[in-house]
């Protein structure tokens, strides 16, 4: 599995928006950015600002990568709930499909208020609200929820993404639902999609099961009725 390549089809996904949230944020006139759980650089290699950006990531495989494909950001190792930087380090602190994967979203959210002037979270999704169609691909999105769990994640995050952001502390000016967040996917991101969903159900499912909801869903996209939608959240605020 190719975890840049996944990295990247998400933000494709957020792209737009993102673009727009950063100008509402203020980010050309930034003098340091933060990315918070950078991964492998899949956004921080778009970010387009004359401030330097520094991105930090508990994973150091993924802080490796992320030099290769953004050389120019300045990366740390370290954990989110717990930033090595002074009180009001930033001018803006963002994250990326971050806080379902974290032990405590609150306390992270804490400390990128402490750390940052405005604190954005681009995308949270809600596995709970997953809409598989044909009825016969449901059985596929519950796997994909339980995989999630078993892997530590909180499925259902993106719904409380907001009350989180006020429990945190942070004054709230935006949030809501990324309308094209999974727009008409091209094949290769459905063969990238389907490589994600076997290394999630590896060991967990049998192998001629997951073949099985293979076809069925290559059928239903043939047929033109195959849904996939996972609502997806965003918020920004100022500390």
């Amino acid at each position: 599995m190719n975890w840049h390549t996944r990295y990247l089809q998400q933000a494709a996904w957020t792209r737009d928006l993102r673009n727009y949230l950063f100008d509402q944020a203020g980010l050309t006139n930034a003098s340091r950015v933060l990315e918070v759980g950078c991964g492998t650089g899949a956004i921080l290699h778009e970010i387009k600002s004359a401030a330097p950006s520094h991105g930090l990531d508990y994973e150091i495989d993924s802080l490796s990568i992320c030099r290769i494909h953004a050389p120019a950001a300045l990366l740390t190792h370290g954990d989110a709930h717990f930033l090595p930087y002074p009180n009001g380090s930033f001018d803006i602190v963002y994250c990326h499909f971050l806080l379902l994967w974290v032990r405590d979203p609150l306390q992270v959210l804490r400390e990128m208020a402490r750390v940052g002037r405005c604190v954005l979270a681009f995308a949270e999704p809600d596995y709970s609200q997953r809409v598989d169609e044909p009825a016969e691909l449901k059985k596929l999105g519950k796997w994909q929820l339980d995989a999630l769990i078993r892997q530590g994640a909180d499925p259902s995050f993106g719904s409380r993404l907001a009350e989180t952001f006020y429990q945190a502390g942070i004054q709230l000016i935006e949030t809501g639902s990324i309308q094209n967040a999974e727009k008409k996917r091209s094949a290769d991101e459905w063969e990238n999609e389907w490589a994600v969903i076997q290394a999630d159900l590896e060991g967990a499912v049998p192998g001629e099961e997951i073949q099985e909801m293979r076809i069925l869903d290559e059928n239903a996209r043939s047929n033109g009725e195959r849904v996939l939608h996972v609502p997806t959240y965003f918020a920004w605020g100022k500390s």
